[in-house]
């Protein structure tokens, strides 16, 4: 990219006293003879010049790029070449900068809010924008391609009026401004709910303007500041006001886009969909192409001898000049923990990190250019980081990808690390981590999200991979890690206990990582199809088949229990169980780490509340044992079942279990010296609002529909739905039964018990089947149940107190029950 300035004055008052000569000319050569039509081109090429120099002035600034973007007089004009014309393009809109607040906090800095691919074209006297859609595809040598076509018409983004033709017309000029200024949803930041939630009514257009035009060689950045009129902004309603700023992406693609991979199922892959109706099917055929980097061996032969080869490309992430120096080492090392990881599919120094180059290394470095793929690294409260790319939907080529590093995901890792090992890991029992320590976990966060952009979603089933016991060794977790791949969310060793030594307590690179690289990565010569790959890509699975270190689970569903996030090891029981233990041995410390001498209690205050996340958290896992259902994903030429109901055995202990640590008052989260130094009152709440959050998960109509339904599976014994409201409620009502007294705590989770049921009898009303379903009865029958209890009982209760719940529990099942009559 270089910056021209035009100043060709003298050449325009020139071209202007021809002007009148060059026009009478035209008229007069309109009559002759073909021999001089030469002459005719030339006084056209000099009316393009005139024309063109009209429009883009001799006091405008020009950026060569992907087009000549020019400014003139506060316009700004693209110069797109003929050769551009019917190419692919991609169009990403980003948000830049946004309110405090939108979206409830799951919008930030950086987000994508569309991704399509449009193509420029010539119509009539009007260069149109066009979005184009590979969703539904057919090869075009098909009789079907037409049909295709005809019913896949693609819509017109803009229109623009040509404003001038370059002197040589091999290039044509459009006037841009509106089109970046204007309310066009189809690349706002601003979506529909939106819209509606904050009741915007239009973009102000006096308060809405282009920031900036870039134009770099494969592609062209716009930056807009856009301002909304809105009746309820987020935060500040008297500003009545939004205010944003977007960035828009227009990429050149590739010219040939890359081979596809087909996506299965059984390795996880970030996709994308394509519906071919030439398709051999009787229907129109659905295929995914996993994304994926396009990785090519600079010697072929080499590499198919089995040697280890440089990639043509190598993929290349720089650090952003934002980032502190003293992170720069671990963000560095986290990225090319993946070089080791691509050796498994052939190439060497696939991928390099790099500091971002000076001014004199490199004067047209920006993260804004799609050559470079950067580390974000951005100024923000918000604890998170991300791994997004840009990716061509022709192929699933990833084209780009800018990782997102959120200054404040720090904090997040040093509580969870002091909450999680503090028991078991001295080291951890600080608010002042570290650098070697927060350098090791950055360096994981990094590998984490670099993983994401080279195309591996999470894979929520590689914690349950390794047995519990396995996470106390510490050769088994210094050689294995805590889970078979880094894209679980297995962030911490809370397993361990003290007195375990060697013991790693922080995530890495797994075994899965190494597996799922090769199949997407490795390179497979003489192919002209994804189709001429599958049968190869099959027996890389096959080969690995039934060995839960190589399984694939997204933990979508949230109904396999072994597939759940932020958990560890294969038994959810065992691994809650020593979670717990340790979860009170930091409760018990926790005012003495996290109190500074002369300092307030404002970290105390923050970790407490992550503490009792984390009880919330292990509590959780158990609960998902509960009317779980394994599934572990299959082909038909495997054999076996993908899905299975979880034994007998394991869900009546996860109800015990539950009545033990879950229902049960925990009593060791009840800290005097905690409470009193950070609120006046709330810790009832607190532990109200813990345990019904659990009772809620437990009794989820979902959760009951899959016992019901593993019921009707008579092969073997199942823990059935009037089994486990059994168990549930002689452990919540303990104390009527052995007329004994209940706390404040127990009375409260007591309530909350007899409002689920009244939800499980009236829910969903209108619902024909789930008002005949099971569901209800047994929830009217455990109230009868309770009701006899009651009247058996309570006279044997002397606590007053207690009394009063008991009638005021018998009130309430009579209103339930009134309902009915």
């Amino acid at each position: 990219m270089r910056i021209l300035i035009w100043r060709y004055a003298f050449l325009l008052v020139l071209l202007f006293s021809f002007i009148n000569e060059s026009v009478c000319q035209k008229k007069k050569r309109s009559k002759k003879k073909e021999a001089e039509v030469e002459a005719t081109v030339e006084d056209a090429e000099l009316l393009n010049e005139i024309n063109y120099y009209n429009v883009i002035k001799p006091n405008c600034i020009t950026d060569e790029g992907l087009f000549l973007v020019h400014i003139v007089e506060g316009k700004y004009y693209f110069e797109i070449p003929d050769s551009l014309f019917g190419r692919d393009m991609l169009q990403v809109s980003r948000i830049v900068q946004l309110p405090q607040g939108i979206g409830g906090g799951y919008v930030n800095a950086g987000t994508k809010t569309h991704e399509q691919l449009v193509k420029w074209e010539k119509k009539y006297d009007k260069v149109l924008i066009r979005t184009v859609s590979y969703v539904n595809i057919s090869d075009d040598s098909l009789a079907i391609s037409l049909s295709v076509k005809a019913n896949n018409y693609e819509p017109i983004l803009f229109a623009f009026d040509i404003a001038a033709y370059s002197p040589d017309s091999s290039n044509v000029v459009i006037d841009v401004s509106d089109f970046y200024t204007d309310d066009i949803e189809a690349i706002s930041g601003i979506s529909p709910s939106h819209r509606k939630d904050y009741k915007i009514s239009k973009l102000d257009d006096d308060r809405s303007f282009i920031e900036s035009i870039t134009s770099y060689p494969r592609n062209v950045e716009i930056r807009q500041e856009m301002t909304y009129i809105a009746t309820e902004p987020p935060g500040d309603n008297a500003t009545g006001t939004i205010t944003m700023v977007m960035n828009q992406s227009m990429i050149l693609l590739p010219e040939k886009p890359m081979i596809p991979r087909i996506y299965d199922p059984r390795v996880g892959w970030f996709n994308l969909n394509q519906i071919d109706y030439g398709s051999k099917a009787l229907k129109a055929e659905t295929r995914k192409l996993i994304r994926r980097w396009r990785l090519e061996p600079s010697n072929p032969i080499a590499y198919a001898r089995g040697r280890l080869v440089e990639p043509v490309n190598p993929i290349v992430y720089y650090l952003d000049p934002a980032t502190p120096i003293v992170w720069r080492k671990y963000f560095k090392e986290g990225i090319e923990l993946w070089q080791d990881v691509f050796e498994a599919a052939g190439f060497k120094n696939a991928i390099i990190a790099k500091d971002p180059p000076t001014k004199e290394e490199d004067p047209e470095f920006s993260p804004e250019d799609i050559r470079y793929s950067v580390i974000r690294y951005v100024a923000s409260t918000t604890r998170n980081a991300m791994g997004p790319s840009v990716v061509d939907p022709r192929s699933g080529e990833i084209i780009e990808s800018d990782i997102m590093w959120y200054h404040n995901h720090f904090r997040s890792y040093r509580n969870r690390y002091l909450i999680e090992t503090g028991a078991s890991n001295p080291s951890a029992r600080t608010l002042n981590t570290s650098e070697e320590e927060m350098g090791e976990m950055i360096k994981m966060v990094i590998a984490h999200e670099v993983g994401h952009a080279l195309g591996l979603p999470h894979n929520m089933k590689a914690s349950s991979a390794y047995p519990v016991d396995s996470l106390r060794s510490g050769n088994f977790t210094q050689r294995w890690g805590i889970a078979a791949t880094i894209m679980d969310y297995a962030r911490y060793n809370y397993v361990a206990q003290p007195g375990d030594e060697g013991i790693r307590f922080i995530r890495q690179i797994g075994p899965y990582d190494y597996y799922s690289i090769n199949w997407g990565y490795r390179w497979l010569p003489d192919i002209s199809s994804p189709e001429e790959e599958q049968p190869i890509l099959n027996n890389l699975i096959r080969n690995k088949e039934n060995d839960p270190v190589y399984m694939f689970g997204s933990g979508k569903g949230g109904y396999d229990p072994s597939s759940q996030t932020e958990n560890v090891g294969d038994d959810p029981v065992k691994a809650s169980t020593y979670g717990l233990k340790n979860l009170k041995i930091v409760a018990e410390n926790l005012v003495a780490w996290t109190t500074i001498k002369g300092e307030g209690y404002e970290e105390l205050e923050e970790l407490y509340g992550e503490l009792i996340s984390v009880w919330g958290r292990y509590i959780g896992h158990v609960v998902s044992n509960i009317g779980g259902i394994y599934k572990t994903i299959k082909t038909s030429d495997q054999g076996g079942d993908i899905f299975k109901h979880v034994p007998y055995t394991i869900q009546r202990g996860s109800m015990l279990f539950l009545n033990k640590h879950a229902f049960s008052t925990p009593r060791w989260l009840l800290k005097e010296d905690i409470s009193k130094k950070i609120e006046s009152y709330g810790v009832n709440e607190r532990i109200y609002l813990l345990q019904t959050g659990q009772l809620n998960n437990l009794l989820d109509r979902e959760r009951i529909q899959r016992m019901l339904e593993g019921e009707s599976f008579n092969s073997k014994k199942t823990y059935t739905y009037l089994e486990m409201m059994d168990d549930l409620r002689k452990g919540l009502w303990i104390e009527l039964y052995q007329g004994r007294p209940s706390t404040i705590y127990r009375r409260s989770l007591q309530k909350a018990w007899i409002e689920r049921m009244d939800y499980l009898i009236h829910m969903d009303s209108k619902d024909s089947f789930q008002k005949d379903s099971d569901i209800g009865s047994v929830a009217y029958f455990e109230l009868n149940v309770l009701k006899a209890a009651i009247d058996r009982n309570a006279f044997k209760i002397k606590d007053r107190m207690t009394r009063v719940h008991l009638d005021d529990c018998i009130r309430k099942i009579k209103q339930i029950q009134d309902l009915d009559k």
